[in-house]
Formats: C-alpha cells, structure tokens, sequence
C-alpha cells in the first residue's frame, strides 16, 4: 500500500470514530457509550444514518 493511500485510510478511519463519538456524546452524554461508538466508528455512524428519520434518505 502506498504511503498516500496509508495515510488517507487512517485519516478516514479517524474521521468515522470522531464523528461517531459526537453523535454519541449528543444522544447519551456518556463517556463508556462513547467510546464503544468509537471503536466501532463508521459502523456506528452508518447505523445512526439508517435509523433516524430523515437519515440517508432525508
């Protein structure tokens, strides 16, 4: 894998678990589910768009 490539990966794999964090933080104001969301990041984020209403599809 080349060194740009490598850094785009962990820059988006960072990207999702910031991202997951903050839509945790805001539903729960905790630091424990948090930081589970976290490590699931894009995951968590994809999930949340799918089951709010208005989420992917609007």
């Amino acid at each position: 894998m080349s060194a740009a490539r490598d850094t785009a990966t962990k820059a988006g794999i960072g990207l999702g678990s910031a991202i997951a964090v903050a839509i945790s933080w805001s539903l729960h104001q905790s630091i424990i589910w948090a930081a589970i969301h976290g490590f699931f990041g894009w995951f968590y984020v994809i999930y949340y768009a799918l089951t709010r209403p208005g989420g992917i599809g609007g």
